[in-house]
């Protein structure tokens, strides 16, 4: 990748990268301690569109695990730059006055072998316009619910949007909640979580503030996820259970190809498309 990056678009990627790794090998210890020997596959790509010499639009690395926890497990880091279509332009921040951007991020999708275990997803984000603003969140999606993970999940992202203002959270959950909803179904996609979008970097002070709020939401994913994995994964399950699971997973990949933003933009921007659409499930059922 021949991308030049500014101090604050270098910052920004290197956290990034590096929250990767520790959540690529905290899941990497689970599957260890169930007895699994699985580890993530890395394959990096660069960005390909028209005009753009190779490597020069960026890229990133999709790192896939398929494990006996981990059914399937993607978590993406990328760092493109490029210019909008005028027609998707229109849509972004800052791009109708200019199409050209930049972003890098993370984004994480898991879905479990055992249905007490709940999916989840979390992604964080820098882009650059004429703009520059950071975005993210993280929400739980399990397919047989229980109100103690939905409070503990809540709970550990409440606390880390609390030094940053007391009224955020409940912003960020009900911004949630309305977006983690698929109409066509009239349901939620799953127990919620927080989203934020156009924290914007109008100054350094600014940038340093956003950027910090996203590495807590990346912390707070990071400190409760996998805890809750390791208090669910060693349940017994049914058959019936299992079906369940295969049919709510139809739901999210609803959401995800018909209502998801990450998925458009990276469609619309020449990304990987095996790294857009890891987010889907190894296996689902319609009924």
């Amino acid at each position: 990748m021949t991308l030049t990056l500014d101090p604050q678009q270098a910052q920004a990627r290197s956290w990034f990268e590096s929250l990767r790794d520790r959540i690529c090998a905290e899941f990497e210890s689970i599957e260890r301690e169930a007895g699994s020997d699985a580890a993530f596959e890395y394959g990096a790509w660069d960005r390909e569109a028209e005009g753009i010499a190779a490597g020069d639009g960026g890229g990133g690395v999709r790192g896939v695990m398929k494990g006996k926890v981990f059914e399937k497990v993607g978590v993406n880091v990328s760092t493109v730059s490029g210019e909008f279509a005028p027609e998707f332009a229109a849509s972004i921040n800052g791009a109708d006055e200019d199409p050209r951007f930049f972003a890098t991020g993370i984004s994480l999708v898991a879905h479990m072998a055992n249905p007490h275990v709940p999916a989840v997803h979390m992604n964080t984000r820098f882009l650059a316009t004429t703009k520059r603003w950071f975005g993210g969140g993280a929400d739980l999606n399990p397919p047989i619910p229980y109100e103690d993970d939905t409070a503990a999940f809540h709970a550990r992202l409440r606390a880390a949007c609390v030094p940053f203002g007391p009224e955020l959270y409940d912003r960020y959950a009900k911004w949630a909640e309305d977006y983690f909803y698929i109409p066509h179904r009239g349901v939620q996609r799953g127990v919620g979580g927080i989203f934020y979008d156009h924290l914007e970097c109008a100054d350094e002070p600014a940038f340093d503030r956003n950027l910090a709020f996203s590495k807590a939401v990346g912390e707070a994913f990071l400190d409760a996820y996998p805890a809750i994995v390791r208090r669910r994964m060693g349940q017994e399950f049914t058959p019936e259970e299992r079906r369940r699971m295969l049919v709510w997973r139809g739901r999210y990949a609803e959401f995800n190809l018909v209502y998801d933003r990450g998925t458009l933009f990276g469609l619309k921007t020449g990304g990987n498309i095996d790294a857009i659409l890891m987010s889907l499930p190894p296996e689902a059922i319609w009924e």
